[in-house]
This record gives structure tokens, C-alpha cells and sequence, in this order.
């Protein structure tokens, strides 16, 4: 068979197995074998996906949860040729591309983001940048947010979210979470008030010395600088670094 022929009958062959109701199967292939096909193809794809949603698989009913797939299966167009990236594309189906239907859970998107940041940090690169100093003075330099780490915020409170505890509605206001990999090399979360998550957002978006970013953050606001907010700002800062989300510092390119 001519090789332009052979990949017609490829893509064929892959388009019914994601969608044999729309395609049908390329002719001289016997249907036993095709619902072999299509039953592991699909059950190997279900399978990798709730073990990396298991919050989220836990609170689907079974049909619900096939459903889901089969829909991400049959419409996303995955960008990556890595089988262990498909849960990460089904965070960007959900965030981006799902219509609603009757039955989706109104957090699905944000809870399947949210577990997913988990599997990101486990394989994040963590070293330290030839350039920062890891006990470095974070008021007088700048500030370094980790590459093992991140700043979050949902409009569901994900990190409650269990059997007992489903919302049906936002939360009254933003629930910002820090997430971060510790020294155990364990991944954890912190929440975060809004003046903490504003720090940490500023360290990442604005570099600047610990100093001018609590005087941004009150300004933003409309806080007094007094050596009371100052202090509590340092005391912030400290203790990100010390959980591992602040790495160290580099120096102030402004004043050098």
C-alpha cells in the first residue's frame, strides 16, 4: 500500500475510534476487532485520567465520569504526543473548551486544575539560579519566587472541596492558595489572605526589593506604611522563603 494511502486509512482508523457514532471504520477490518480497539484505546485513556483526578473522579458517578471522557476524547484535539500529558490537556478541555451540561459539576474546571498543579510540582525543576543568594536580604534585595511553586486563585475554595463539602455557588470572595514543593520533597498548600497572595503576586509579576514591594502592596490597598506593616511584610516574606516558595535573592538592579 502506497504510504499516502496507508496514513488515509490511519487517520481514518483514528477518527472512528474517538468517534465511531460520527466515522465509520475503514473498510476490510474485522468489527470484532475494532471493538477491541475502541473499548482499550478509551479504557486506557478513562484509566490514566482518574488517577490524575482522583478528587474529581471520586465525586462523579461512573456513567457521568465515561461520559466526560468519552466527550474530551471525541472533541479536544490533544497538542502533545505524550500519553502522560493527556491530564493537563483535559485541564485546558475543561477551562477552555467544555460547553455546560446538565450534570457537570460547577467547579469541575478549577478542582481539575487545582490537582493537577500537585502532579506539575512533583517534576518541577527546583535548583537554585547560579545568581540568587539563598539567604540572601529580602528587603534590600529582590525577592525570588520558585520555580517549584505557585500562586493560585479560584473562585471555588478547590482545596475543601470533598464528598461532604461540594459548592454550588463561588465563594463570597477569591480563594487564593499557595502551592509549593518542601524540603521533603512533598507537595503542599497554604491559603492565603489577599494581602499575602498580592506579596507573593508582586514578587513574581514586578520584581523589586522586599522593602518597595510591601510599600506596593499597601498602596494597592490604601494602607498607611508604618513600621508595623513593614514588619509584618518582612515576617511574610521570611516565611515564604522558608517554606520554599521564595528562593533566595538577587540583587537590585536599580540601585546597583
Amino acid at each position: 500500500m502506497p504510504e499516502a494511502d496507508f496514513q488515509k486509512v490511519q487517520e481514518a482508523f483514528a477518527r472512528h475510534l474517538r468517534d465511531p457514532e460520527r466515522y465509520p471504520a475503514p473498510q476490510g477490518i474485522e468489527g470484532r476487532r475494532l471493538a477491541i480497539y475502541r473499548r482499550l484505546f478509551f479504557n486506557n485513556v478513562a484509566n490514566l485520567l482518574g488517577k490524575g483526578f482522583p478528587v474529581l473522579r471520586g465525586l462523579m458517578e461512573a456513567a457521568a465520569w465515561e461520559q466526560l471522557v468519552r466527550d474530551f476524547y471525541r472533541d479536544h484535539g490533544s497538542e502533545t504526543p505524550y500519553f502522560p500529558q493527556l491530564a493537563a490537556e483535559l485541564v485546558r478541555y475543561l477551562a477552555e473548551e467544555r460547553p455546560a451540561q446538565p450534570g457537570d459539576l460547577p467547579f469541575m474546571a478549577e478542582l481539575a486544575h487545582y490537582e493537577r498543579v500537585e502532579t506539575e510540582l512533583v517534576y518541577a525543576e527546583a535548583s537554585v539560579p547560579s545568581d540568587v543568594t539563598p539567604d540572601g536580604d529580602l528587603m534590600v534585595e529582590v525577592p525570588v519566587f520558585s520555580a517549584a511553586a505557585r500562586l493560585l486563585a479560584y473562585e471555588y475554595p478547590v482545596h475543601r472541596i470533598g464528598p461532604d463539602f461540594q459548592p454550588e455557588q463561588p465563594g463570597e470572595v477569591p480563594t487564593y492558595l499557595l502551592a509549593y514543593r518542601s524540603g521533603e520533597e512533598r507537595v503542599r498548600f497554604a491559603e492565603l489572605n489577599p494581602l499575602g497572595a498580592r506579596l507573593l503576586w508582586r514578587v513574581i509579576e514586578t520584581p523589586a526589593t522586599g522593602d518597595e514591594q510591601i510599600r506596593r502592596v499597601a498602596g494597592d490597598f490604601g494602607l498607611e506604611v508604618t513600621d508595623e506593616l513593614v514588619a509584618s511584610g518582612r515576617h511574610l516574606l521570611e516565611h515564604y522563603r522558608g517554606l520554599g516558595a521564595i528562593t533566595g535573592t538577587r540583587p537590585d538592579c536599580v540601585a546597583s
